[in-house]
């Protein structure tokens, strides 16, 4: 047999430990071939694509990035793509396909079983908001980076006596503002599944510096929404208007609106990071390697067994098998993971 692997949408840590499982169990068990397809969906529509071996696949466990190459291609957004890429795959001896992504590039995947192509998936994104799965691989590596990075921050704070507000991703769900800054012990996090009242933000921070604080760390997802009008009216703070082939807007901006309200309201000295990219670059945690690992062994024995349109998941400890439509419905934070968090505000 003859199976293709690909990487869509963002980048992520571990996406390189996948791919090296999916081809040491595919190669090293059950002896078929394996052809890593470029630049996610965009390999099929061009026919793009190199045969991977052990050695291609050695020592690539702890890097970043993806040694295939991604993109954000929409198959479904032209007429006669998909059924080109399931004629292509065919061409190419291609017998099945490992699409490691998030919600889109599952997405497609998924629209591609129902018209005939065999296809398996693996849950990919430092947003962990897919649904079906536990974790997706990534989200461990991200919320490390910003931990520390808001451990670092409270140095700065605190030797200034300012506010810092920390930007970190997530754009319709909060995981890494509410992980990293229940860790990094932050004073208040806002989440894009809670508009927040800024006056209500600002009275925390003043509650907490009559308390006899100098300094406090504010960590904001970049999906979050004002709830009345400040700059904004609920609306989505963008940094441009295009989009991509997936109908999203490059978001980013929101904790600079955020600082400055603060400082316009409270009279307190406050600073923005936002973490970026940063968040989603560079070597993957020990963590994430296992995961990913146990995913792409996963995913070759679904090809095996022949169970097609379905994605890997974790489910406690276990990894399992779910409909790749369950991750299409997106995992919002749970609500008492955040009750917990606001807990520790102001």
């Amino acid at each position: 047999m003859r199976i293709g692997v690909l990487t869509g949408g963002g980048d992520c840590p571990g996406l390189n430990a996948v791919i090296r499982a999916v081809v040491r169990k595919a190669i090293m068990h059950y002896g078929w071939e394996v052809f890593g397809i470029k630049n996610g969906w965009a390999g099929y529509i061009s026919k793009d694509a190199e045969q991977l071996d052990l050695w291609k696949v050695s020592g690539i466990l702890p890097k970043g990035g993806t040694i295939l190459g991604t993109s954000r291609t929409n198959p479904f957004k032209k007429e006669g793509v998909p059924q080109q890429i399931v004629e292509n795959a065919k061409d190419m001896g291609i017998e099945a396909t490992v699409a490691i992504g998030g919600e889109d590039t599952i997405g497609v995947a998924y629209r591609l079983h129902e018209l005939g192509m065999p296809t398996v998936g693996v849950p990919k994104t430092i947003d962990n908001d897919l649904g079906g799965t536990d974790f997706t691989f990534g989200f461990d590596t991200a919320i490390n980076i910003a931990t520390e990075a808001i451990d670092r921050l409270h140095t700065t704070a605190e030797s200034h006596h300012r506010v810092i507000v920390v930007e970190v991703m997530g754009r319709h769900t909060g995981w890494i503002a509410v992980y990293a800054g229940i860790a990094g012990g932050a004073d208040v996090i806002l989440v894009p599944e809670r508009p927040f009242d800024v006056t209500e933000v600002c009275e925390l921070i003043k509650r907490r510096h009559e308390r006899g604080k100098s300094f406090s760390i504010v960590v904001v997802a970049e999906g979050a929404k004002f709830k009345t009008e400040v700059d904004v009216d609920g609306s989505l703070i963008t940094q441009d208007v295009e989009v991509d082939e997936f109908g999203h807007v490059r978001l980013g901006g929101i904790g600079s609106v955020l600082g400055r309200e603060i400082e316009r309201r409270t009279g307190f000295e406050t600073r923005v990071t936002a973490l970026g990219y940063v968040q989603r670059g560079g070597t993957p945690t020990a963590f994430d390697r296992v995961l990913a690992t146990r995913y792409g062994v996963k995913a070759c024995e679904l090809i095996d067994r022949g169970e097609f349109g379905k994605m890997v998941a974790l489910r406690g400890n276990k990894i399992i098998a779910v409909p790749m439509k369950d991750a299409l419905e997106m995992k919002k934070v749970d609500a008492e993971l955040y009750d917990i968090a606001s807990l520790f505000f102001g």
